[in-house]
């Protein structure tokens, strides 16, 4: 934050090489070096970016986990905790503004201190658990600008005390919009983000269905060029942003969130390979320089999430799956003891039902069940047991 340092970690995030733009410098460097093993707990700055460039020579990729309560929050936690795997977590404008609480009349103030409260959580509890934690949101159109720019404000309030920012990263998504706007409303966001040694992910292209009242009306169907960016699009998206600060990319390839029908959309990972091998052929440096994201990554085939992080995919988001493995568990057990939510003792014998209708119990079987999808999607995606936070 302008007047005060940020300490060597952060710092380092935003220094450049010496003739090479900040995150182009950064990204070699990191590259080039054996795996780090960074402190447990919240990754910004130096050690996020350290973590992504682990994560693709590595060949493996992180799962992203959208939060809409404690509950699930720590639950994801607790899962990457126990089979010692990095993990992203990351909450929506509804996500935050639920987390604040439905009683906050003002609704931007309540996505804003939502979002907060979600990453002050991590912040306290992620380094208990042992394992590297990114902080970060999604989805934010144009209409939610003032939302980023809100918790951008309270980022610079936490670093100021602490010296380092509350989120790793921060999400902008205006690929509704033409090419132009949505790079200079990127750039200016960047500027931002950089001076606080914090990451940007952008989206171009289209990825179809909708994510929390952010989304497209394009036809969803495997023949819709809509899902599929241009590399031209990605090679313009890096040469204007990198040389500001650090960018992940997620460049659509025929995604759409939530699940769909075999056969309704074809994902074609070989749009990511030929971004990459662009960029590559005009910058030069290691083979798959971008920093990719696979958004709509539920209801994906293991052969399509594997080819995906061949091509420099670190990160793919799972909120449709994980919000099912955690609902389909609570109702199961509701099931199993359907009474205890009818009664709160028994007519018939005169049981009392409290140690089954206790919220504990319910949300408890839900945090269960999301940790075994969990546990699956760490598997898919190469990271099982594979944390870099020192031991």
């Amino acid at each position: 934050p302008r007047g005060r340092a940020l300490p060597g970690a952060q710092a380092a995030a935003v220094r450049a090489a010496p003739g090479a733009p900040p995150a182009a410098g950064l990204t070699s460097r990191l590259m080039s070096a054996p795996a780090p093993s960074l402190p447990a707990g919240v990754v910004t700055g130096a050690d996020h970016a350290a973590l992504i460039a682990a994560c693709k020579r590595g060949g493996y990729a992180l799962a992203a986990i959208n939060v809409t309560s404690s509950s699930v929050l720590n639950a994801a936690l607790e899962a990457a905790a126990e089979s010692k795997t990095d993990l992203i977590v990351q909450v929506s404008n509804g996500g935050a503004e639920f987390l604040a609480g439905k009683g906050v009349p003002d609704t931007l103030r309540a996505r804003v201190l939502g979002a907060v409260s979600f990453a002050q959580h991590v912040h306290l509890v992620a380094r208990e658990l042992g394992v590297c934690v990114v902080v970060h949101t999604d989805h934010a159109d144009r209409k939610l600008l003032p939302w980023v720019d809100g918790m951008i404000d309270a980022g610079r309030d936490h670093a100021r005390r602490t010296g380092k920012p509350l989120f790793s990263s921060h999400m902008v998504d205006l690929s509704a919009e033409p090419l132009d706007t949505n790079l200079a409303e990127c750039e200016r966001v960047l500027r931002r983000l950089t001076e606080l040694g914090m990451g940007l992910e952008i989206e171009l292209g289209v990825t179809g269905g909708e994510e929390d009242g952010v989304g497209h009306d394009h036809d969803d169907s495997a023949d819709n060029a809509h899902l599929y960016t241009q590399p031209d699009d990605v090679l313009r998206a890096h040469e204007r942003l990198s040389p500001i600060g650090r960018i992940s990319i997620a460049a659509s390839f025929g995604n759409v969130h939530g699940v769909y029908a075999p056969g309704n959309v074809k994902l074609r990972p070989t749009i990511l390979r030929a971004s990459q091998d662009l960029v590559a052929r005009r910058h030069g440096g290691a083979p798959n320089p971008l920093d990719l994201v696979f958004h709509g990554g539920s209801g994906s085939s293991k052969a399509d999430i594997a080819e995906a992080i061949r091509y420099g995919v670190f990160k793919m988001n799972i909120d449709t799956d994980s919000q099912f493995a955690y609902a389909s568990a609570i109702g199961a057990f509701m099931r199993e003891h359907e009474r205890a939510f009818r009664y709160q003792i028994d007519p018939d014998d005169g049981k009392p039902y409290k140690k089954l209708y206790d919220p504990r119990k319910w949300l408890r079987a839900g945090e269960q069940g999301l940790k075994a999808r969990l546990l699956e999607a760490f598997a898919d995606l190469g990271s099982l047991g594979r944390s870099i936070a020192a031991r």
